[in-house]
């Protein structure tokens, strides 16, 4: 469980780093919404080529060394990023986020059933929850870093930048991603050293459910012949897309709202996590970067709205390890996704920073999400429980896909409040799989 809560912080870390990469980019490359998605796109989309081929290699190598293998491939695709940088090629960006992605689906078709299943499944939610966590408090600390280190810099930098020509300028900023990946790259290696290293036991099933799973599980040779893993399917692509698309776009959302001026309490927020932030990044090296607030929303308040809402999925993730132990976990389920669904309604209706706080709360429900919708779409089916992992897994690449239907409609279809209906029907979904969908047939 300690090492599988390692993987999980990266995870996290890793993955929501894409947040403020996603508006940096947009800045360095010249691009619009639309194109800026394709930064979501790129990581996601791994998930849907790589993931039936993860489950080959799990088959294959078994679980610990498909991570070693999984660790190598995102330090190669870390590493990309530094003559993404020198050529300020979005391309280039393009190919680092796919082959990070690629390496990240291998970690996660061998993590999430192998944590799953390393005890009974009365409290696999449970054990879900505890990793999440993790993962969780990984993708809080990264983009508030991330704020710092593309949008924060000190006085001097930003004063030497302004006067700089267009062009200058953009291909500086440019060089700012170099040193935060080739960091990611060598944590990578080491990682993957410490893990040829231990010795993981190998799991097929759950603790307490062999006896009663495997005749069931008789003459099925597919995962996809069991109802539930394939609505369980679609709700994770749902699951992940909703809350990759809410904080890609976020900070978007907030320089849609035209905020002039901050609220206390907004404020205070941002001065506080700027205070902590700074610290870690003086311990990095990196010098001081104060956040104005009285400028209104900019995107470096936006990188601590985006923190903010990953920070609510941990708070969420921690108070539900007791609860999903105690309480029914589909029923605190079906709650949280009429709740989405109510916040993301809420939000669209409404102006100004409410609205951004709305779909910051959102993160707070997403947080047992995936906790009680993996387990509930693996029961059951035991020898064909990495099989079923491989098709979950796959289903991460809605995390590509409704960010980019989510930048057509705010390009082509009437902005960014209609693209946010998008994730309500999403979480509509989210509330049918938790009454019915998740039935064992």
């Amino acid at each position: 469980m300690l090492a599988m809560t390692s993987l999980f912080f990266l995870f996290g870390a890793v993955t929501n780093f894409n947040d403020v990469l996603m508006p940096y980019l947009k800045d360095v490359c010249q691009l619009t919404d639309l194109q800026s998605s394709l930064v979501q796109f790129a990581f996601f989309g791994a998930y849907f080529l790589m993931s039936l081929p993860a489950g080959y290699v799990l088959r294959k190598l078994g679980y610990q060394r498909g991570i070693v293998l999984g660790l190598l491939v995102m330090a190669a695709g870390a590493l990309l990023f530094v003559p993404a940088a020198n050529s300020r090629t979005f391309g280039m960006f393009l190919l680092g986020l796919s082959v990070l992605g690629a390496g990240i689906t291998l970690l996660q078709v061998a993590a999430n059933p192998y944590v799953s299943i390393l005890g009974p499944a009365s409290r696999a939610a449970s054990r879900v929850s505890v990793v999440g966590v993790a993962n969780n408090f990984g993708g809080t600390l990264s983009p508030l870093l991330g704020g710092i280190l593309l949008f924060g810099g000190s006085v001097a930098l930003k004063a030497k930048l302004a006067a700089m020509p267009a062009a200058q300028r953009l291909a500086e900023e440019a060089t700012l991603v170099k040193g935060p990946y080739i960091g990611l790259a060598v944590f990578l290696a080491v990682l993957a050293g410490t893990f040829a290293l231990l010795k993981l036991p190998e799991l097929e099933t759950f603790a307490d459910e062999e006896a009663d799973v495997l005749p069931a599980a008789a003459g099925r040779r597919s995962a996809l012949a069991y109802p539930h893993l394939v609505l369980g399917v679609v709700a994770i692509f749902l699951y992940v897309g909703v809350e990759v698309g809410l904080g890609s776009f976020l900070i978007r959302y907030g320089e849609a709202q035209g905020i002039s001026q901050l609220s206390g309490f907004t404020q205070a927020l941002v001065r506080g996590l700027n205070v902590a932030v700074n610290f870690i990044a003086v311990l990095l090296g990196q010098a001081p970067a104060p956040i104005d607030t009285t400028a209104g929303f900019t995107k470096a308040v936006g990188a601590v709205l985006v923190a903010s809402y990953w920070f609510g999925s941990l708070v969420g993730r921690v108070v539900g390890i007791p609860l999903l132990s105690r309480w029914d976990a589909r029923k605190l389920l079906v709650a949280v996704c009429a709740a989405g669904v109510g916040l993301v309604l809420a939000s669209i209706a409404t102006q100004g920073e409410a609205a951004l706080w709305l779909i910051v709360l959102c993160g707070l429900m997403n947080s047992i999400m995936w906790p009680v919708i993996f387990p509930l779409a693996i029961k059951g089916l035991g020898p064909l429980t990495k099989q079923g992992s491989s098709y979950l897994i796959m289903a991460i690449v809605g995390g590509a896909v409704v960010p980019l239907l989510m930048g057509w409609v705010a390009t082509h279809g009437g902005g960014l409040r209609v693209a946010f209906v998008l994730p309500a029907l999403c979480y509509a979904y989210l509330l049918y799989y938790a009454l019915r969908g998740y039935r064992v047939r």
